[in-house]
C-alpha cells in the first residue's frame, strides 16, 4: 500500500476508519426510520434530497474555504460541529428532527469534502493518488461493513439513540487524532508555473475536469434512484426486513474492501480507463440484481451480488478523485471538488426525484433497470470522451514541508471523508 508510506496520510486514514464506521450506522438507519414514519417513496425522496441541497447551496462557500484556509483547523471544527449537531437526535427522535438533523449534517459535509479532496494530493506523490484514494475507499467500506449491519440491527431493536451516540463519538475521536497531528497550515495559493508545468487557466475549461464531472453526473443520477429505491426493493420485491436491509447494505462493503487493497497495493493505475470499465461492470451487476427475483429472492443470492457490486464500485470512485486532482493544483482543487459535489448532489437530486414519484407508478424494478442504464451510460462516456493522456499530471512545485515533491510535516490533512458509494 504505497501511500500508506506517508506519516501523517496513515495517521488520518485511522481518524477516517473511525468516523466512518460511526457514519454508517447513522446513514442506514435514517433512511429506514424515515421509510418507517412515512410509508411512502416520495416521503424518502424527501429525505434524500434534504441532504443533498447544502452540496447545491454551499458549493461557492465551500471551494472558498477549502482554497484558502489552513485545513487542519477547518475539518477538526467541522468535525466537532457535526459531533454536536447529532445531540437533538438523543432528545426527541421524531420526523422534523430527524429532517433537521439530516440538512445540518450535510450541510457540514458539504463544507469538509472538498477540502479533504482539495489536501490529499499533498499528503502523498502524484503516483501514489490512486493508491491513496482507493485507501479513502478501504475506510468507507470497512466502515460500512461493520456499521452498517449493526446499524439496521439496532434499529430493528429500537435503539436509534445508541446509533447516534456512537457517530458522535466517532467524530470525537476522529478529532483527537486530527488536531494531535504535527502538521502546518499548507499553502493554498495556486503558484507561479511556466507554461510547460501543465493546465494553465480556469480549471473547469480543462477537458479532464468537464468531461469527469459530466461523469459524475451520469452516475449520480443513477446513485439517486439507488438510495430512494433499494430500502423499497428489500422490503417490497425480496419482503426483507430492517435486518435485512442493513445486511445487504453493508456486504457491499467486502468486494469493495477486496477492490480497493488490490487498487491500493498496485502502481500507476490507468485512472481514466479504470473509471470507464468500473461503471460498466458496475451497470452489468446492477440489471443482474435487480431482474434476479424473476428467479428466486433467496437471501444469499442477493448477498453474492452485493459483495461483487463493491469491486467496480470503489474503483469508479477512486478512478474519478485520481482524475480530478491529477488535472489540477493547489489553489484551485477545492472549487473543482466543491463543483463535483453540486453535480453529484444535482444529478442525485434528479435520480431522487425520479425514483420518488416513478417508484409507485411504474414499479420498483423498471426503475431500477433504467438506473444500470444510467451506470453503463457514464461508461461508455468516459472511454469515449476521456483518455488517460488528458488527464494531464500538473507539475507543482515542492511547498513548505515537502523534501524532493515528497510530502512531509509541513501539510495538514484528514482521511475523514462523506463521499458516498455507488449503490
Amino acid at each position: 500500500m504505497t501511500a500508506l508510506r506517508a506519516k501523517e496520510f496513515r495517521r488520518l486514514w485511522l481518524a477516517g476508519l473511525v468516523s466512518d464506521t460511526g457514519d454508517w450506522l447513522l446513514l442506514v438507519s435514517l433512511p429506514i426510520l424515515v421509510f418507517q414514519l412515512t410509508g411512502s417513496t416520495l416521503g424518502t425522496a424527501y429525505a434524500f434530497l434534504i441532504e443533498l441541497a447544502p452540496y447545491i447551496l454551499l458549493a461557492p462557500v465551500a471551494g472558498a474555504l477549502a482554497d484558502r484556509l489552513d485545513r487542519r483547523r477547518l475539518l477538526v471544527g467541522l468535525s466537532l460541529a457535526q459531533a454536536a449537531a447529532l445531540v437533538p437526535l438523543l432528545l426527541w427522535p421524531h420526523l422534523p428532527v430527524v429532517f433537521t438533523v439530516i440538512a445540518v449534517e450535510a450541510a457540514l459535509a458539504a463544507l469538509f469534502d472538498p477540502a479533504k479532496n482539495a489536501l490529499l494530493p499533498t499528503l502523498v506523490g502524484p503516483d501514489d493518488l490512486v493508491s491513496a484514494n482507493s485507501l479513502v475507499g478501504l475506510n468507507q467500506n470497512l466502515g460500512r461493513l461493520i456499521g452498517a449491519p449493526l446499524g439496521g440491527l439496532l434499529l430493528a431493536v429500537g435503539d436509534l439513540r445508541a446509533i447516534v451516540a456512537a457517530d458522535a463519538v466517532s467524530f470525537l475521536l476522529a478529532v483527537v487524532l486530527i488536531a494531535g497531528a504535527r502538521v502546518a497550515a499548507a499553502a493554498t495559493t495556486v503558484p507561479e508555473r511556466p507554461a510547460a508545468a501543465g493546465p494553465t487557466g480556469h480549471p473547469f475549461t480543462r477537458r479532464s475536469v468537464s468531461v469527469g464531472l459530466l461523469v459524475t453526473g451520469a452516475a449520480s443520477v443513477a446513485q439517486g434512484v439507488f438510495v430512494v429505491l433499494y430500502v423499497v426493493f428489500v422490503a417490497r420485491v425480496l419482503h426483507g426486513d430492517a435486518a435485512e436491509t442493513g445486511l445487504l447494505r453493508g456486504v457491499q462493503a467486502v468486494g469493495a474492501i477486496g477492490g480497493g487493497l488490490l487498487l491500493a497495493v498496485t502502481a500507476r493505475i490507468r485512472p481514466a480507463r479504470l473509471v470507464g470499465l468500473s461503471c460498466l461492470v458496475f451497470g452489468l451487476v446492477a440489471l443482474a440484481t435487480w431482474n434476479a427475483p424473476r428467479l428466486t429472492t433467496a437471501v444469499p443470492l442477493y448477498v453474492a451480488l452485493f459483495v461483487v457490486a463493491g469491486v467496480p464500485g470503489v474503483a469508479m470512485m477512486a478512478g474519478i478523485t485520481t482524475v480530478l486532482q491529477q488535472s489540477t493544483v493547489d489553489g484551485e482543487r477545492g472549487r473543482v471538488f466543491a463543483a463535483l459535489g453540486l453535480v453529484a448532489a444535482a444529478g442525485q437530486a434528479v435520480g431522487m426525484v425520479s425514483a420518488g414519484l416513478l417508484g409507485d407508478r411504474i414499479g420498483v424494478v423498471a426503475v431500477l433497470n433504467g438506473q444500470s442504464g444510467m451506470y453503463l451510460l457514464a461508461g461508455l462516456l468516459t472511454l469515449a470522451l476521456l483518455s488517460d493522456r488528458s488527464a494531464t499530471r500538473v507539475a507543482v512545485p515542492a511547498q513548505a514541508g515537502e523534501v524532493n515533491g515528497r510530502p512531509g510535516s509541513g501539510q495538514d490533512g484528514s482521511a475523514r471523508t462523506r463521499t458516498s458509494s455507488p449503490a
